[in-house]
């Protein structure tokens, strides 16, 4: 794919370890696979070399299930945080397609930490019992007392539901996978100017409409991990939203996969995919999809592949199954 870099306020310049070419020091996000008007994907070779991924999900379909939604529905991201993002929290789809457009969807999103330095927290809930008393602790600024804090590390997975207060801190570089949606509401901002000087828009009432009360706690960790042959996959999330997976393919292994697409982020190590006797070479930085039509693959490693693989949970596709 062939994708769109976002520049932001709090970013960096840690993506240029993928051999990406950055549009600056303060690169925030890569929308690695997208169909979202924002920051639309494009195919990068192919029969389909050059086509849009919102226009190749509607005009295509058999390529993704014949699907019955509009709008292709998950959207792939690294975020490079060189600073606190805001404090913001993201509706469901009801409220979206409520208040923010009929195609607009929630966001339910989750994290797979690439890398973090020492010390790097996140933001992940808040302490506030009933909605009146959160209205009120965010209308005096009791952020201290508002707020949980949690410290993060390499390697690490958190499932964030739409409305669920969360930030992530400074030294953090992530794999997000999420609903395709656009919509945040920032609740807090640590009252910090934007390049222009400006303080950035809040969206109080929005965000005290769509928190969840209480606020949500951090789940257990309970990833599952499977050896079949050359590759180990771990089961990060099935939800309602989508299935993640994290693959670590050393050697040679064979897929079989039972309907639908996947889609694919190699966050390390290169190799060769093989699918109906084409050859792709794949490396980290590279994201792809498989479509419906590919059935079956092989994936050999040179150096240990490590990937993030996604699929819609309305997708038959539950189980990857390698030999």
């Amino acid at each position: 794919m062939d994708s769109q870099f976002h520049e932001k306020l709090w970013g960096g310049a840690h993506m240029r370890q993928f051999g990406y070419d950055l549009p600056s020091e303060k690169t925030g996000e890569y929308w690695a696979i997208s169909g979202h008007k924002n920051g639309v994907s494009t195919v990068k070779n192919g029969e389909f070399r050059g086509v849009t991924l919102d226009s190749l999900y509607e005009n295509n379909p058999e390529l993704f299930g014949n699907p019955t939604s509009k709008v292709f529905p998950l959207l792939t991201k690294i975020l490079d945080a060189n600073d606190w993002l805001s404090v913001q929290v993201h509706p469901d789809d009801a409220y979206a397609r409520a208040h923010e457009g009929e195609n607009e969807l929630g966001k339910t999103e989750c994290w797979y930490v690439i890398s973090a330095e020492p010390g790097a927290e996140i933001i992940y809930g808040h302490t506030a019992k009933t909605r009146e008393e959160l209205a009120e602790m965010i209308h005096a600024g009791a952020w201290e007392k508002l707020l949980t804090k949690i410290p993060v590390k390499t390697g690490d997975f958190f499932y964030v539901p739409s409305g669920t207060m969360h930030a992530i801190g400074a030294g953090c570089l992530i794999l997000e996978t999420q609903q395709s949606s656009d919509t945040t509401y920032r609740v807090y901002d640590f009252d910090r100017p934007d390049v222009n000087g400006k303080l950035r828009e809040l969206h109080i009432q929005q965000s005290i409409d769509t928190l969840s009360v209480p606020g949500n706690k951090l789940p257990e960790n309970q990833t599952t991990t499977v050896t079949k042959g050359a590759t180990e996959i771990t089961t990060l999330t099935e939800n309602e939203f989508f299935d993640v997976y994290k693959w670590r393919v050393s050697g040679s292994s064979y897929f079989e996969k039972t309907d639908n697409y996947v889609l694919v982020s190699v966050l390390s190590g290169e190799g060769n995919l093989r699918v109906a006797e084409k050859n792709y070479e794949i490396k980290r930085g590279d994201h792809f999809i498989l479509p419906s039509t590919v059935r079956d693959f092989y994936i050999t490693s040179l150096e240990t592949l490590e990937m993030i693989v996604s699929n819609p949970a309305v997708s038959e596709l539950k189980k990857i199954v390698s030999q």
